[in-house]
């Protein structure tokens, strides 16, 4: 299972969420599950939330994605990074053929956009 963690599931990760918490353990723990964050997210998040990307960058089951040329050529069409970031890293690859699933608390914002979606949400 491959999963990217947009800002909002970040901030809620950094506030306690029990589902983004299940979800960071899953990849620590288990085969199988991969968990990312695209850096641009990652610093959306931070700024919504200091010392979320410290402590995000710092557990062992989080992939952060950097922004290389493919990523940066994505976004810059985009207006806004965080989710253009976090949509690319989505998009399929050689290593995950399915692409990933956005996890979020705010599925609202990836209506109507050709991604499969967590919501985090209560």
């Amino acid at each position: 299972m491959h999963i990217v963690l947009d800002d909002t599931a970040m901030v809620a990760a950094g506030k306690g969420n029990a589902l983004a918490s299940r979800l960071i353990h899953r990849a620590h723990a288990e085969a199988g599950w991969f968990l990312y964050a695209p850096a641009c997210a990652l610093v959306s998040a931070d700024r919504v939330r200091p010392g979320t990307a410290e402590h995000l960058a710092a557990l062992p089951g989080i992939t952060v994605m950097e922004l290389d040329l493919p990523a940066a050529l994505a976004v810059a069409r985009e207006a806004s990074w965080a989710p253009a970031h976090t949509r690319y890293a989505a998009e399929p690859t050689a290593q995950r053929p399915n692409g990933a699933v956005i996890a979020t608390t705010a599925p609202e914002t990836w209506k109507g956009q050709s991604v499969r979606v967590i919501d985090l949400g209560p």
